[in-house]
């Protein structure tokens, strides 16, 4: 229900007719927009036809204004008047009972209310993917809630997502992780000392992980590492995916699917997407230059396996094999990839952290090559977070060893503080979390000021004993709202619009900013019942207004609507 849209397409239409009555002429690519125009203007909605036909029909905008003018009033009854604005904008005002109409119809859709549900298509979105060799830290924190956001709000408008966590579990990370969990069995078993070794892990987490080793007793003997390494690698392995699985449950966070990178090495995946490459004549056997802006003594000329991937965009070829003949982390994900687009999605879409911002071109080319260019990757970098603190860099316990961790930050300021804030700037800019703003209840918390509107309009519905979902029929006669009033419903009106530019632009931070600057009207238009009884929606526990009431309803129906696809809650009280 997307009120510019729908116009939009309708004035198309009548501007359409009086070409064929030729009254004007139509260009082929017809830019024609409808948005609210601005709120010193008093109008509901703004269109540029005249403004955009002038220089074709060879007439001053305004005049050819006064021209449509005429002929959408007699089209739309609807339109109780036409201003016409600047240089010729066309300033629409609708009847009353055009706002009437339209509470109705937000009331009716409910938790639908602003989903085009017009085009459905099949979404895998990867996020998280962080080497299962601890918890999560802050850094996967901002990535993740972007995925999670995202796929929220592409289901919100009908698509099917599936939520996918790609499990890097193969490599010599991994070998080091778990011997540092063995290193931990032997230190509590034995009182062997931990080894002060810079590639092991040191946090508290993996003496929690040997501990679970030992009280399950699936190992009977640690006196030889390698003998034991396969089991112990198993063990050690799902008790840190249950650590991050339980990282992100505290973010509100489930995947749908777990992909593991040893099961499609061990599948010989990477050697058959590697054979079909070559069969396409995007594989060969080459040297790379040295690194650029990299001096390393150490670095030699090859004879590698590469892929052809400045064929499709990339900035160089790339190595598919190290020289140990092992494969790279590029060719096991190219394998991935390949399973991705076996699995028919209509497009792919990959959240990566800040330092994998280069490695896009590489993975985009591959999947160009591997789908003959008919599948879509989207690449979204989420970039560094820096805490602050009373205007200070923050730092809490590292009790993980070097980092600090999503359990850190959600026992510090919530799940809804932190989700709610990290959608609270473009993914592609870095974003400061300042925990004194997150926490304080006034205005400049922008989470506190939209659960805050959502509690005082169900404050005004206890007061009345009735609830949310309470039908309120709408008399025509008596239907009425002030001009603060309409400025709200103009507001709701802009949900549909925020929701589809949010979609159509993989942009879930336009959601928060709309939902602040929503509910900033609704708390000024509060207060100003404060002074004047008129402006109250309750006055010694009698309705001042239904219509202000059905109008309460629709604004807590874009405000949960809103927040559901943050993921975050919205209180009945505070």
């Amino acid at each position: 229900m997307n009120l510019f849209l729908e116009y939009q397409k309708r004035i198309f239409k009548i501007l359409k007719k009086l070409e064929k009555k030729k009254l004007i002429q139509i260009p082929s690519k017809l830019y024609l927009t409808v948005e609210l125009p601005p709120r010193n203007q008093k109008a509901d909605i703004s269109c540029n036809a005249a403004m955009i036909l002038a220089k074709l029909n060879k007439n001053s905008p305004v005049k050819l204004a006064e021209i449509l003018k005429k002929h959408l009033l007699i089209n739309f009854k609807e339109f109780k008047s036409i201003e016409i604005a600047g240089p010729g904008f066309l300033n629409i005002c609708f009847h009353i009972s055009f706002w009437k109409k339209y509470l109705t119809k937000v009331i009716k859709l409910d938790s639908k209310f602003g989903s085009s549900r017009i085009l459905k298509r099949k979404y895998n979105i990867e996020f998280v993917s962080a080497n299962p060799t601890g918890p999560l830290h802050v850094g996967h924190c901002r990535g993740a809630i972007l995925g999670d956001t995202l796929s929220n709000l592409l289901s919100f408008n009908g698509n099917n997502v599936t939520k996918e966590y790609y499990v890097n579990d193969y490599g010599v990370q991994i070998k080091n992780f778990v011997f540092s969990v063995y290193c931990r069995i032997l230190e509590i078993l034995k009182g062997q000392p931990f080894p002060k070794d810079k590639d092991l892990y040191p946090g508290d987490y993996i003496i929690n992980i040997a501990k679970k080793i030992i009280k399950n007793k699936s190992i009977k003997s640690f006196d030889n590492f390698d003998k034991i390494y396969a089991k112990l690698s198993l063990e050690s392995l799902k008790y840190s995916i249950q650590l991050i699985t339980n990282n992100l449950i505290l973010l509100g966070i489930k995947h749908d699917n777990f992909v593991y990178e040893s099961k499609l090495i061990n599948k010989k995946m990477v050697s058959k997407i590697v054979k079909k490459l070559k069969n396409k004549n995007y594989i060969y056997r080459g040297k790379l230059e040295s690194p650029k802006g990299e001096q390393n003594i150490n670095w030699k000329r090859r004879d590698l396996l590469l892929f052809k991937s400045t064929l499709f965009g990339d900035d160089s070829d790339r190595a598919l094999q190290k020289a140990d003949g092992t494969w790279t982390y590029f060719a096991a994900d190219m394998a991935y990839h390949a399973h991705k687009i076996s699995r028919k999605f209509d497009v792919l879409i990959n959240i990566l952290g800040a330092d994998h911002a280069g490695y896009t071109k590489r993975i985009t080319s591959a999947t160009k090559a591997i789908s003959n260019n008919k599948v879509n990757l989207i690449c979204k970098v989420s970039q560094l977070v820096k805490l602050f603190k009373k205007g200070e860099p923050f730092k809490m316990s590292k009790r993980t060893g070097d980092y600090i961790t999503v359990d850190d930050l959600i026992k510090e300021v919530g799940k809804d503080s932190t989700r709610f804030m990290m959608l609270s700037r473009s993914n592609d800019v870095e974003l400061d979390f300042d925990f004194e703003k997150v926490t304080e209840k006034s205005k400049d918390n922008p989470v506190f000021y939209v659960q805050y509107a959502y509690a005082r309009i169900n404050s005004i519905f206890r007061s009345l004993k009735l609830s949310l979902k309470t039908k309120i029929k709408l008399d025509n006669k008596k239907f009425t709202l002030n001009e603060y009033e309409i400025e709200i419903l103009k507001k709701i009106s802009e949900w549909p619009k925020c929701v589809e530019l949010s979609s159509n632009k993989l942009e879930p931070h336009r959601i928060p900013f709309y939902l602040y600057e929503l509910v900033s009207l609704f708390h000024s238009y509060w207060n100003l019942g404060n002074d004047n009884k008129e402006f109250r929606f309750v006055s010694d526990s009698d309705v001042q207004n239904t219509s202000r009431l059905v109008l309460l309803q629709c604004l807590s129906i874009v405000i949960k609507n809103g927040m559901s696809i943050l993921g975050v809650s919205t209180p009945t009280s505070m």
